[in-house]
């Protein structure tokens, strides 16, 4: 197997870190289906990208899109353990828009829109982008 291939689907992480994997995995799965589909509440790519719009994200077609397709699919990927790392780092800088863009003026706490679960979802993000899939994961068994 090259080395660069080695080196992204390569863990030593145990199991704890499949479980934060999972977990992030389905959370940012489910706010992409919001933003794609209209599941779960959501408003779907015309007015995600009306949302993005307003915040100065444009052109917000796009930028719906793109948040939607890095969180959906980002997500699926961390809770199958397949290409975490790149996943990772997709969900990572789209946590750090969001902080940014939206919650930051808010203070930290959800209950004034603030960044408080955004940070925990970059947290959870990072740990993956350090420590790979863990022991349950496709990319465990791709390097074994």
């Amino acid at each position: 197997m090259s080395s660069l291939i080695n080196k992204v689907l390569f863990t030593r992480a145990g199991f704890g870190l499949t479980a934060i994997r999972i977990v992030v995995g389905v959370i940012f799965a489910a706010h992409g289906a919001q933003k794609l589909f209209g599941m779960f509440g959501g408003y779907g790519i015309a007015g995600t990208a009306q949302y993005m719009e307003s915040l100065g994200l444009a052109p917000g077609h796009l930028m719906a899109i793109l948040a939607g397709g890095t969180e959906f699919f980002g997500g699926l990927a961390l809770i199958i353990g397949l290409l975490t790392r790149p996943a990772a780092l997709g969900l990572t800088f789209l946590s750090l828009v969001a902080i940014f863009s939206v919650h930051i003026h808010n203070g930290l706490f959800m209950a004034n829109n603030g960044y408080e679960f955004a940070l925990a979802l970059l947290g959870g993000s990072i740990a993956v982008l350090i420590e790979g899939a863990g022991k349950m994961s496709l990319d465990r068994a791709i390097t074994d």
